[in-house]
């Protein structure tokens, strides 16, 4: 059975449940029915049947064995792109040795977000699902900070923005031009001309358009908080049904979903500018190292 040509590799929140779906809409690309398999990252392991935190970036759709995982990919015919994102890649070092002995000659797609932004969206995603007990973004980083956290539930908020040593490991196992590195800006500014070169890196027709009208996995605080549960859970019946539906149906019923979730959010209150202003600090040396390693001007993370 088949196995991908190329991985999303992260970063979490950072815009790689869209670009699942926008992949997903193109002709010549299959993407697996379960969008986070998370198999690099756990391959072999036994996988806990609570998941109370998502840790690592678990999820219950989780795939640990090689026929499961090979079976994702059994319904591709004559797509030219096979793929998966599961953003735990970014994070779980053993991920970087189990891809390169599967998968050697993988095309490698990773979304970096500005990292203050991202452990804030994180924090609120997590308060969100409720896997969060604290509600205040400052108290959850004194605690993160100070050692305080520990244990399966543990979120990681700021050490998950260190994306220099994450992808370093990528380039260390890989030939560079394997590896393509865009930025969350991209997907918002300009998501047409990124899609046409991530078409044109994985070999497919670079003309095609596909839906972008919707935002996928937006960050904001329920209105109705048991429509969100409801709309986000995790249920047996509801991934395998993913394994049988056609691409285009399966797209459309997320879509259907995802305007459902999008209206029950409220926008989430501002970042507090002193807490904005401690990350950056936190982060200024591995962002100025990481301009380095992929080429682009991240001086406006830092603003």
């Amino acid at each position: 059975m088949a196995m991908p040509n190329f991985l999303i590799l992260g970063a979490m929140k950072a815009g790689t449940t869209a670009l699942y779906y926008y992949l997903e809409q193109h002709p010549q690309v299959y993407m697996s029915p379960v969008k986070e398999p998370n198999f690099f990252a756990f391959e072999g392991e036994e996988m806990p049947s609570r998941l109370p935190g998502d840790p690592k970036g678990v999820s219950r759709a989780s795939i640990s064995d090689l026929e499961t995982y090979r079976s994702l990919f059994s319904k591709a015919t004559d797509e030219r792109a096979l793929g998966e994102a599961s953003h735990s890649y970014l994070y779980v070092p053993k991920a970087v040795e189990r891809i390169r002995y599967h998968v050697p000659d993988a095309k490698m797609i990773a979304i970096l977000r500005n990292p203050v932004e991202r452990a804030y969206s994180h924090f609120l995603h997590s308060v969100r699902t409720g896997a969060e007990r604290v509600t205040d973004f400052a108290e959850a980083l004194r605690e993160e900070e100070s050692g305080a956290r520990s244990g399966p539930d543990f979120k990681d908020y700021v050490g998950r923005g260190f994306y220099r040593a994450q992808l370093e490991r990528y380039y260390g196992a890989f030939d560079g031009s394997q590896i393509q590195a865009y930025l969350y800006e991209d997907l918002n500014t300009s998501p047409l001309e990124m899609l046409r070169d991530i078409f044109q890196f994985l070999k497919v027709d670079k003309t095609f358009v596909p839906d972008i009208s919707l935002r996928r996995n937006v960050s904001g605080v329920p209105r109705n908080k048991v429509l969100d549960r409801f709309l986000r859970g995790q249920h047996p019946a509801k991934n395998a049904l993913k394994l049988y539906l056609p691409g285009g149906l399966r797209w459309r019923l997320s879509r259907g979903a995802d305007i459902l979730k999008t209206r029950n959010l409220a926008k989430p209150p501002q970042l507090r500018a002193d807490v904005r202003q401690h990350l950056v600090e936190v982060y200024r040396e591995d962002v100025s190292m990481l301009q380095n390693l992929i080429g682009r001007d991240l001086s406006g993370w830092l603003d």
